[in-house]
């Protein structure tokens, strides 16, 4: 599974909004000059997050976008379920897979209990542990990462 940069911006536009307030809409432009991401690239991400209910958006002068609920509320894995074409590790477990394709892969549980694992952590988290910083860390050796491999 590869989280692609829609589900990674969808995160961070998601925690932009919950920063700047639950009730007074948020314009897109300045969600995108805040996190150096492209407004016409952020379009599509918000559309698919208001699909999926998970912002409002409000028509007019002072309008713009802003969370449907509270940020305790969104799980991480519904805010990437909205976003990611498909969230199966492997092509066997996406659905429309053709069940012979499954039955002939004897390594298939594995992959589907490690699928399991990343859903229920992803389902634990919310966006408001991420914002506070609280969500469960598996591995401490990236919280002081500088950005370099």
């Amino acid at each position: 599974m590869r989280i692609s940069t829609k589900g990674r911006y969808a995160l961070m536009v998601l925690i932009d909004l919950a920063e700047q307030g639950l009730e007074k809409p948020v314009s897109l432009r300045s969600v995108a000059e805040r996190q150096g991401i492209s407004e016409k690239y952020l379009e599509g991400i918000v559309a698919r997050l208001g699909t999926a209910k998970l912002v409002d958006s409000i028509r007019g002068k002072y309008g713009g976008y802003r969370l449907s609920k509270k940020p305790s509320e969104y799980t991480i894995i519904e805010i990437l379920m909205a976003t990611e074409e498909s969230m199966a590790i492997i092509s066997s477990l996406d659905e429309g897979v053709s069940t012979d394709d499954v039955i002939n892969e004897r390594t298939v549980g594995f992959w589907a209990g490690l699928q399991n694992y990343i859903h229920d952590y992803l389902a634990g988290v919310t966006l408001q542990d991420v914002i506070d910083g609280t969500y469960a860390k598996l591995d401490t050796k990236y919280d002081n990462w500088d950005g370099s491999i």
